[in-house]
């Protein structure tokens, strides 16, 4: 997994769009002298296995430290993991009981290959500029799950025939140009950057053609945290970049990426739903909101 979908979420009141009160800063480091954005990811799985395999000694899954104990969202992962599993559990034995209909499914049309493959011609050119501005930037981001970039095609196809379904006038390759996320990249930055980072990447990714056409600021929403936003291409294809703090990245990728994806299954219960939310609510609270990073404003251009 790398760069998720977000919660489907009612967009909060728009907001005029800021400008950095310390304006766009350009880069004038030599590539030598940049961020090597494979070791930040090197350190980062390194963080997370190290975290991962400690065992909690004092807090039981479902049971919160007092007030006292409190130290860090890093400190709570070794119970979220517990809490993950159990989940997890409870929901692979109702899964395992539902009717497997995927002889159902009904065979998508050569079309939907055809427009699926136009997106991946056009994916190389826009991660070179993912890449160099990734290596550009002035606050020490960098691009994590690089390599989880491209949607998967099974479920570009599910989401094909979802709209489909829907507009049955609509062609394959509409249904695809209404997918956001079917390209899509994550930068994260340490908190103390991180608010500065997204002017700085939103910036560069301008200067080179691309306009952004939506962003909504969830790090406010109690069970989501990061800025999701999305682009177009001077030629008309669409993609999304999000940005995350190692704490919000780990969070979504590691934690809470199930239980987002059964929320979002039709065939939840309300109950497993409720539970659930109460889980992503549990985890959000825990990770740090970056000084200035509930100011980004929310944004979407008119027609979009």
């Amino acid at each position: 997994m790398g760069s998720l979908d977000l919660p489907d979420q009612p967009d909060e009141p728009m907001r005029a769009m800021q400008a950095d009160t310390d304006g766009p800063e350009r880069s004038t480091h030599r590539s030598r002298e940049l961020p090597d954005p494979d070791e930040r990811g090197r350190a980062y799985e390194a963080a997370r296995a190290n975290v991962s395999a400690e065992t909690p000694v004092e807090a039981s899954p479902g049971q919160r430290p007092d007030a006292s104990d409190r130290q860090g969202y890093w400190d709570e992962v070794p119970r979220f993991l517990k809490l993950r599993a159990e989940h997890e559990k409870d929901w692979q034995e109702r899964t395992n009981a539902e009717t497997d209909d995927s002889a159902d499914r009904l065979e998508l049309p050569a079309a939907v290959a055809e427009a699926i493959g136009r997106t991946r011609k056009a994916e190389p050119a826009i991660s070179a500029d993912a890449e160099a501005v990734g290596q550009e930037n002035r606050h020490d981001g960098w691009l994590e799950g690089f390599k989880h970039r491209l949607k998967g095609e099974d479920r570009l196809s599910e989401k094909i025939a979802e709209q489909l379904e829907v507009e049955p006038q609509t062609t394959a390759a509409e249904a695809l140009h209404e997918i956001p996320d079917a390209i899509r990249y994550t930068y994260c930055f340490e908190p103390e950057k991180y608010t500065k980072g997204y002017y700085d990447i939103k910036e560069r990714y301008e200067s080179r053609g691309h306009e952004m056409y939506y962003s909504q600021n969830y790090w406010t929403d109690p069970e989501y945290k990061g800025v999701n936003t999305r682009w177009v291409t001077p030629e008309g294809q669409r993609f999304e970049v999000q940005f995350h703090t190692p704490e919000s990245f780990h969070a979504k990728h590691d934690v809470t990426h199930f239980a987002y994806e059964r929320i979002r299954n039709l065939a939840t219960s309300d109950e497993e739903r409720g539970k659930l939310k109460e889980f992503q609510r549990e985890v959000s609270t825990w990770v740090r909101v970056p000084d200035g990073a509930a100011g980004i404003p929310n944004y979407r251009k008119e027609g979009s």
